[in-house]
C-alpha cells in the first residue's frame, strides 16, 4: 500500500500550525518535498495574503521563547539569520532594549544566586552573561543588582 503523498500547501499548514515560522526557514523546509511543477515562492505568497505567514508574528514568537535566556545581541543576530525585513528587526530592538537589565539579572539570579566572593568569581558571571549576548550595560545593572541571599 502506497503512501498518501501530502500537498505543498498541507505540509505548509502543518508547519505552520506547530509553531510561526520565517519566510526563509519555510521555504528551506518545503523545498524538500517541491516536484517539478511546483512553485514554493507562489506558495509562500499566497500564504502570506492570506495571513498564514507574518515576519511579525514569527518574530514576536522567536523573541517570546529567546528572551528569557538570552540578551538583545543574540536575539538580534538570529533573526537577521532569518532575512526578515530591517524595518521588523528594529521594531524588534526598540522592544527589547527597556527589558534587557531586567532580563539579565533574572538570568544571573537563576544560575548564580550567591553574589561573587572574588574577582574571578565576578568575571565568570560576567562572561556567563556576555555569552548570552547581553550588553555590557545590563551586565552591569544585573552585576550590581542585590541578590536573594544578601541582606538588603
Amino acid at each position: 500500500m502506497a503512501k498518501l503523498q501530502i500537498s505543498l500547501k498541507a505540509r505548509a499548514l502543518r508547519y505552520l500550525s506547530m509553531r510561526e515560522h520565517s519566510r526563509m526557514e519555510l521555504a528551506r523546509k518545503l523545498s524538500r518535498y517541491a516536484e517539478e511543477g511546483d512553485d514554493v515562492q507562489a506558495l509562500l505568497d499566497t500564504l502570506e495574503a492570506a495571513k498564514y505567514l507574518s515576519a511579525e508574528r514569527f518574530s514576536d514568537s522567536l523573541v517570546h521563547r529567546r528572551s528569557a535566556r538570552f540578551g538583545n545581541n543574540r536575539i538580534i543576530a538570529e533573526l537577521q539569520s532569518h532575512d526578515l525585513p530591517a524595518e521588523e528587526i528594529g521594531r524588534v530592538k526598540v522592544e527589547l532594549i527597556e527589558s534587557e537589565a531586567e532580563r539579565a539579572t533574572d538570568t544571573l539570579h537563576r544560575k548564580y544566586p550567591a553574589a561573587p566572593i572574588d574577582h574571578a568569581e565576578r568575571a565568570k558571571q560576567a562572561r556567563f552573561l556576555q555569552q548570552r549576548g547581553f550588553s555590557s550595560r545590563a551586565i552591569q545593572a544585573a552585576m550590581r543588582a542585590p541578590r536573594d541571599t544578601e541582606e538588603i
